[in-house]
Order: C-alpha cells, then structure tokens, then sequence
C-alpha cells in the first residue's frame, strides 16, 4: 500500500465512520494527517474520540464546513494526498432534507476540487457510493452499469463524481474515484440497518426493520480502508472509478437471521412501513463486480460476511449506550 512515513495527508469526514478507520490506518502507517470535521460549538471531532489517544494525539483536527471554500483551502494546504470522504450520507434524511445534501455533496466536493488544484496535490481519492446505479439493471455490477438518481442523496453523490470526472478532463487534476458496496463495522451508526439489527437483537425480543427483500453487498470497513490506501498509491488509476465490494450479496432479512444466529437470541423479524423507503426510490440489489479493483489496486476482499459481523457484534455489544435502540434513525 506504498509508504506512508511523512505524507501529509488529509481526510475530510475524518469525524466519520469510514473516515475515522482511514485517519486511524494512516497514523499508524506512518502519515502524517490532518483531519477536517465539520464544526459545532462542542467541539466535537466525532467518532475520532473513539481512537486511542496515543494516536489521537498525532492527528492535526480541523474544524470547518465543506461548503465554506476558504476553511477547505485551508485544510487541504501542504496536503500531498487528499481523500474527501466528507458527506451528508443519509438517504432518509435526504428525502427531508435534499437542499442541504446536495449543497454539501455537489458544492463541497467542488470546494475540494479547487482548492486541490491551486495547492498541487499529487493525488486526490474521491469517495462514491454504490447508490449511484440504483437498482441493479444487471449483476454484478460493474463501474460501466448506468447511473441512477433514484434518491436525492444518490443524485448529489453522481454530481459530485461528474465534477470530478470533469477536473480530470478539464484540468488534469490527479484524482481517482473508489465506490465503496456497503461498508460497515465497528463505530458505525444505527443509522445503517447492520447496527440497527444487532442493537435490536442484543436487547429486545423483536427486531423492527424495513424491506426485508433487498439485497445487499456488504464490505467489511477494513477491506474498505485498504482500498482507499491502494488508490492512493497505486499506478495507473487516475481518472478510473472503482468498486470496492465482495461480490456476495444477501438479503435484508438472512442478514438479520444471521445476525440472530451470531448472538444466539431467538428473535422476531418485524417489517415496518416507516422504514420503508418510496417504492420508486427503493434500491432493490446492489452487487459488486470487483474485478477492476482486483486489476488497478492488487485488492480482494480479506474479510467474511461472518468475520466482520462477530467484531461489529462484540463492538457494538461493548458500546450499547452510545445508541437508542429502537429508535428509527435517519
């Protein structure tokens, strides 16, 4: 995954799920990082707070918004390597809320754009999501299927790669932009249906979801991480858009079955209007082809399905009070 010592490195949504695993793996190989979080009057660096404080001391943290191009020019100053991981992610909150999602995905990617270009940095690692295609037209997926704005927040986050598309034509920008399937893990929250079983499941006699036959390609978060590293070092991966997930899918409801199997609790499966997303917003399969992956980055997926829910079991079982279980999150 290259060398790392002494590059200066900076994360957006550095305060985030993904983005706290990245910020962890590259202190501890090396890098030096700065981690851009969005401000509020807490002072609050998010799920940072979760790193060891050995590491958490060797993290220059930087509070600011992506929507404000000086805070993010300031940021990205003396960066050799940026990766914009920042992002409003949720899909319910972008069906409420899709002025600020797209003011967010659209206009702060653009502010990282810019400012990555005045300040020369050697490489820019953008982050899509496999919402983008939408429902699956065919499987697997590979980065040629086409794009679906079937969301709001899957709209802003096609913009957002288009822009970049755009600076590699336009401007020769160094950038490469990797689509994570479904990552999940330690620190992530019940906004995500994986927390949102197992919180249920270690807690209640019931868990209470939305549809159960959408299919999922999960991707263990340090599989994730490692490939957001190879992008950044790896040759001849400028301008590409790459997969990143396992190429299994399973549904909504065997991944709850499994999950209950894991923990050894008898539990009843509930599915519930209000976490259903609008049927024709409602993404039924998602399943990756990882093969480019495979070719440009050297990466494969090392983590099971079962190997990542146990450690997120045991996490989330040792971190129960930082979650309201039950509770619909959006």
């Amino acid at each position: 995954m290259g060398d790392w010592n002494g590059r200066r490195v900076l994360v957006t949504g550095a305060g985030g799920f993904i983005g706290s695993h990245l910020a962890e793996a590259l202190v501890m190989a090396g890098a030096d990082v700065r981690a851009f979080v969005r401000y509020n009057s807490r002072g609050d660096a998010g799920l940072l707070h979760q790193l060891p404080p050995q590491l958490l001391d060797n993290i220059d943290i930087v509070a600011g918004d992506l929507r404000d191009p000086a805070a993010v020019e300031r940021a990205i100053a003396g960066s050799d390597i940026v990766f914009h991981l920042g992002a409003v992610i949720s899909i319910p909150y972008s069906y409420r809320h899709p002025f600020e999602t797209a003011e967010t995905n659209l206009m702060g990617t653009l502010n990282v754009l810019m400012a990555s270009r005045t300040h020369d940095i050697d490489r820019l690692v953008h982050t899509s999501t496999s919402e983008v295609y939408g429902t699956a037209q065919y499987t697997p997926m590979d980065e040629t299927h086409p794009l679906q704005g079937q969301s709001p927040y899957s709209a802003s986050k096609i913009g957002a790669d288009k822009l970049v598309e755009s600076f590699v034509r336009s401007y020769d920008l160094p950038a490469v932009t990797v689509r994570p399937f479904n990552t999940y893990g330690p620190r992530q929250s019940a906004r995500a249906v994986i927390p949102t079983i197992i919180t249920q499941v270690l807690t209640s006699d019931h868990v209470h979801l939305g549809n159960l036959h959408a299919r999922r390609d999960f991707t263990y978060v340090r599989d994730t991480v490692e490939g957001f590293q190879k992008a950044a070092t790896a040759d001849g991966v400028l301008g590409e858009e790459i997969n990143l997930g396992t190429g299994i899918d399973i549904s909504i409801s065997e991944l709850a079955e499994l999950i209950i199997a894991i923990t050894g609790r008898p539990v009843e499966i509930v599915s519930e209007a209000e976490r259903m997303r609008p049927e024709q917003s409602e993404v039924m399969r998602l399943l990756s082809n990882n093969g480019l992956a495979d070719q440009l980055l050297d990466w494969q997926p090392a983590w099971s399905l079962e190997e990542g829910l146990r450690e997120t079991v045991t996490w989330i079982s040792q971190n129960l009070y930082t979650f309201r279980v039950g509770h619909y999150e959006i």
